[in-house]
């Protein structure tokens, strides 16, 4: 990114920026990973040594409340999860942009002093009249 482009430029590169995420698809946040076990039947192809074992079967890692959920992922959907796990990390990268241009415009605001920002009008916008006593 331009350190120093102008305050119209980074207006224009934050629009763009908001389009882009208004386009975003569905997504999954978290990681998508195969596993492959072993049954623990002493018959089984997946007792043999070198053998990887069933599987693959495939699961959607995410962190909730710092504690890690997953969620199991039929193979018909592997492609289509994937492709959501992808467009979460679109989604990031876009507010990361969007944060970093954000903070820029504040900054050039700040550097050719603050706009006056218009008061807002609505229900508590007005001071109310002070009451009168009723003695």
């Amino acid at each position: 990114m331009n350190s120093s482009a102008s305050l119209p430029a980074l207006l224009r590169q934050r629009t763009q920026l908001q389009q882009s995420l208004a386009q975003i698809g569905d997504f999954w946040q978290g990681t998508l990973s195969s596993q492959y076990r072993k049954c623990g039947k002493k018959g089984c192809h997946c007792a043999q040594p070198g053998d990887p074992g069933h599987g693959p079967s495939w699961i959607l890692v995410r962190s909730v409340a710092g504690k890690p959920q997953s969620r199991s992922i039929p193979a018909a959907a592997v492609d289509q999860t994937r492709a959501q796990v992808e467009e979460y990390q679109r989604f990031r990268t876009l507010t990361r942009e969007v944060a970093e241009v954000s903070s820029r415009i504040c900054a050039e605001r700040l550097k050719h002093g603050a706009p006056e920002i218009p008061e807002k009008k609505g229900r508590w916008s007005k001071r109310s009249k002070p009451r009168r006593s009723r003695n």
